[in-house]
This record gives C-alpha cells, structure tokens and sequence, in this order.
C-alpha cells in the first residue's frame, strides 16, 4: 500500500518532495506535504501559510488548518492521530494517506469542488466540525502553554540545602572561639617578647652611654689617643642616629603589628557578623523561593483548572447544542404525528358527522311521512265515515256529529275504533286510553255547546 500511494504522490501529483516508503512517515510528520497534496486538489486555500519547518508550533498550526478539510472530505482525524503522525508512528501516516486517497477519488468522480462539498454538508455537522477543530486547537495551546510553565518552573527550582543543625553551629561557634583566645594569647606573648628585647636594647644602649659619658677629659683622651682624626666621631653619630631610627622602626612596627592584629581582629568579627547576617538572609532566601515556587505551582495548578474548565464547558455547549437538534428533531417528528393524527381525528368526526347527519335525516323524513300518512288515514276516515253517514241518512248529517268528528280530526284522534287482534293484545291498553281521550274530548266539546246555547237563551 506504501509504494503505491508512494507513485500516487510522486508520479501523479508530484509533491515538492520525493516519497520514499521508508521516509514515508518522517515526510508526513509535519502535515506540509498533506496540505499540498489537499492544495492540488483546490481544498486547502490557506496553504500559502503552511509550514515545513518541523518545529511543534509549525506542525500545530498546519495540522491545525488540515483538520477542518479532512472533516470535509469524511476522514477520520482527531487528536490522536495528530498526534501520532507528528511522533511517525509506524503506519499512522499511511492510514491517514490511504483514506484520503479513497476520498479524492471519490470527489474527483463526483466533480464537485471545496465549496459545494462544504455547502452539501448539513450545518450542525458543519457548526460541529468547526467548534471540534477550535477545540483541537485550543487543548494543544494549552498543553504547549502547560509544557513551557512546567519548564519555568522546573529552572526556577533550586537545590536548596539542608539547614545546618543547632548541635553543629554551636560547636563550630565554639570553635572559633577557641581559635581566636588562641590567637589572642600568642599575639599577648609576641608582644610581651618585643617590650622585652626592646627593654633589653635599651638598657644596653644606656650603660653605653655612660660608658661613653664618663670623665670628658679620659674620653677626650683617650679619643685623642686612639684616633687622631674626626672619622671615629662621625661613626658614634653615625651609630647613634642609627639606633634610634632604628628604635623609631621598631617602635612602629610593634605599632603597625598591634593596628594590624587589632584590624584583623575587626576584619574576623566583621567576617563572623557578615556571616551570620548571610545565613539568616539566605535562610530567608530559602523560604521566599520555596514560597515563589510553591506559588508558582498553584499558578500552574489554576491554569490548568482554567483550561480544564474551558473545555469542559465547551463540551458542555457541544452537548447542549446536541441535546438542543435532538429536542427540535423530536418535536418535528412529535408535531408531525400529532397533524396525522388530528387529520385522522378529523375525518373520523367527519364521517360521524356525515352519519348523524343522515340518521337525522332519515328520522326527519320517516316522522313527516308518519305524519302525512296519519294526517292522510284520518283524512280518509273522516271522508268514508261522512259518506257512509250520506248514504244512510241520504246526505244528512247530524251537525253535532259532524262537530265530532271535526274536533277528533283536529286533534289527531281516530275516527273509528281500532280493531283489537291477536298480535295488537299488547296495546290494548294504550288504545284504551285513547278511547278515554276521545270521550274526554267530546263532553268537554258538548260542554261547551251547552254554555253557548244557556249563554243564547
């Protein structure tokens, strides 16, 4: 498979740089030659800012800029595989490579370009990819960010020494003590030795004065006996000035040897205060740097608590925004079976509605037809009985009959009387009441002639 995206590379698009499938992985670990092979395809316009150099802040940025086209194109790239590919591990570049490769193929049978492939996409995958890549991009900031604080903090680190113990500072205190009543007592005998053997030379410079001084005329004498010329006397003045420039030397000498002891004896308790005020200076030292580190830590520890936190709210607004289509795709769905259930809804109460109608209907019409054939029945009752009553009485008929059977007509009443059968036993009694009506009817019609004729009379 390596040498044959190996041709594909070389001979068909002819990348900048030869691939051979033993560098096959070094070559795609900084993401420059997959943003060319993706330029030649017209899908990466920001190539001009791609990078070959092989520092991470170039492969961050380039990989950071394929994201969103391999997206596009359907291949699988995360962190991982960024990451994988910038470590070269074995068979992570040719897998990417090989998917991409399938990719191409296919938009290139398609023929359809960057733009339409991104507009084709729908925009919630978009708005994902986009906020996934963001946040790719962000984590390796952060991790980059992460690795220079934690080298800060490792240079600021310092071997700091165990502090000397209370048993060995005193004892070495006691030691300098030691040591300087020593120096101290060999300086009181160097001195007491110097005040003797200048002692010593004075009393001898002394007697031979007096020596010298004796009589003036023995010593005159005896001058003028053993020289004769002035050389003798200019060797005693000679000598004389001599011992005492050279008592003077002496005199600052021992001068010049107490200022000095004396000045050292300063300089070493100077050099015993500046110590002392430099190991509790660097003992303060000590703590204000372990402060500063510990500090520095906590720093680290709350950027590392920020970022955590940014990404897990942009996590949390990835899912929400997913929870948020999911909703919006249920309701659509819920709105959908909601209309094809109200418009089953409706039929059905159309259909009854329909059918009340009808039964409505068909009452209507069955009780006018029971009315008509009523009103008709009674109609023909009364026109066979007024004919029988002609013919029987050659066309005379009583008008209180007549009045009868006119108030029976107008109240619905039948003119004769129902003939009871097996099968109407049933309703006997119902006709009975219908007789009592009828009676009823007629006295209270013949009552009411009466109160006319007495009302007359």
């Amino acid at each position: 498979m390596t040498e044959i995206l190996c041709q594909w590379l070389n001979q068909d698009l002819k990348v900048s740089r030869t691939v051979s499938p033993k560098s096959f992985a070094k070559a795609f670990s900084s993401g420059y030659l997959i943003g060319e092979v993706l330029h030649k395809f017209e899908l990466q316009d920001d190539f001009s800012e791609f990078s070959d150099s092989r520092v991470s802040s170039a492969r961050l940025n380039n990989f950071s800029r394929l994201e969103p086209t391999l997206h596009l194109l359907g291949v699988q790239f995360d962190q991982n595989m960024a990451q994988s590919i910038i470590t070269e591990k074995p068979g992570a570049a040719t897998k990417l490579l090989y998917q991409l490769y399938i990719a191409l193929q296919k938009k290139k049978k398609s023929g359809l370009t960057g733009v339409e492939l991104q507009t084709m996409q729908p925009q919630t995958s978009v708005r994902l990819q986009n906020m996934k890549s963001e946040a790719f991009r962000e984590q390796r900031l952060s991790r980059r960010r992460q690795n220079e604080i934690m080298a800060k903090i490792q240079a600021a680190i310092i071997q700091i020494p165990k502090p000397v113990s209370n048993r060995t500072l005193k004892a070495l205190e006691a030691q300098k003590m030691m040591k300087k009543q020593k120096e101290a007592e060999d300086v009181a005998k160097e001195i007491k030795k110097f005040e003797a053997l200048i002692k010593k030379d004075l009393q001898a410079k002394e007697s031979a004065s007096k020596t010298y001084l004796d009589p003036a005329d023995q010593t005159a004498a005896d001058l003028l006996n053993t020289y004769s010329d002035d050389d003798y006397i200019k060797k005693i003045q000679k000598r004389l000035e001599e011992d005492a420039f050279a008592r003077e030397q002496r005199e600052k000498r021992r001068r010049r040897l107490l200022m000095d002891q004396l000045i050292a004896h300063e300089a070493q308790e100077e050099a015993y205060r500046e110590e002392q005020l430099t190991h509790r200076l660097m003992r303060q030292s000590q703590q204000e740097r372990r402060i500063a580190v510990q500090l520095m830590h906590v720093r680290h520890e709350k950027e590392v608590l920020w970022q955590n936190r940014i990404f897990r709210e942009k996590q949390y607004e990835e899912r929400r925004l997913k929870d948020f289509q999911d909703a919006l795709d249920r309701e659509a769905a819920l709105a959908k079976q909601a209309k094809i259930d109200f418009e089953e809804q409706i039929l059905r109460e159309k259909e009854i509605h329909e059918k009340i109608a009808v039964e409505r209907a068909q009452v209507r019409y069955k009780k006018h037809y029971d009315m008509c054939g009523e009103i008709l029945d009674q109609i023909l009752d009364l026109s066979t009985k007024v004919a029988d009553y002609r013919m029987l009485t050659n066309n005379m008929i009583p008008y209180k009959l007549m009045n009868d059977w006119k108030e029976l007509f107008f109240h619905g009443k039948p003119i004769y009387e129902q003939a009871t059968s097996k099968h109407e036993i049933a309703k006997s009694s119902a006709e009975q009441l219908v007789e009592l009506e009828k009676r009823d009817l007629l006295d209270k019609n013949d009552y009411e002639e009466y109160k006319v004729y007495t009302d007359m009379e």
